[in-house]
C-alpha cells in the first residue's frame, strides 16, 4: 500500500520554522489546538517536533513568567524530549506502524529530506481496522 494515500499534505499542516519564537509556537499550537507541531528548517526540511510538554518544561526551566518574555526565546532553545522520526515517501505501511506506536503523527519527507506532510495515527488505525475487519469477516477465505 502506498503511504501517500494517507498523507495530509504540507499545505494542510500547521508547522513552525526553526527561527520562530516560543510565543509564536505557543500561539500557533493554541489556535490549532495541537499537542505537538513539526519544526522545519528555513529551507523546508524536517528538523523535529515540539510538544506541549516540551514547552511547559522549557518555560519552567527558563523561569518565564509572562507572555511578553516568550517573544525573546527562540523555539530551538527549548529542549525536546521525544524525537518524532520521519519516514521516507517510499516507506511501507509497516514502517508507519512502528513509528505510530510512540508518535501522534508520522512526518513524511522526500528524497532530499524536505517535509511533504504527515500521516496521523488516526489514519493508520482506521486502515488497520479496515484490514482486520476484512480478514475476520465470515466471508473471509481464511475462516
Amino acid at each position: 500500500m502506498n503511504i501517500l494515500f494517507f498523507l495530509t499534505p504540507k499545505s494542510e499542516v500547521a508547522y513552525i520554522f526553526e527561527d520562530e519564537t516560543l510565543r509564536q509556537t505557543v500561539e500557533k499550537m493554541e489556535h490549532r489546538k495541537f499537542s505537538c507541531i513539526p519544526i522545519l528548517s528555513m529551507d523546508g526540511k524536517y528538523t523535529g517536533t515540539i510538544s506541549e510538554g516540551d514547552l511547559l518544561w522549557g518555560i519552567k526551566r527558563l523561569e518565564i513568567n509572562d507572555v511578553k518574555a516568550m517573544e525573546s526565546v527562540p523555539i530551538m532553545a527549548i529542549p525536546r524530549r521525544a524525537t518524532y522520526k520521519p519516514v521516507h515517501v517510499n516507506s511501507k505501511m509497516e514502517d508507519l506502524l512502528d513509528r505510530a506506536i510512540n508518535q501522534n503523527y508520522v512526518p513524511v519527507v522526500d528524497d532530499n529530506g524536505y517535509f511533504i506532510g504527515i500521516i496521523t495515527r488516526k489514519e493508520i488505525i482506521k486502515y488497520c481496522y479496515k484490514e482486520m475487519k476484512k480478514h475476520s469477516s465470515p466471508d473471509s477465505p481464511e475462516k
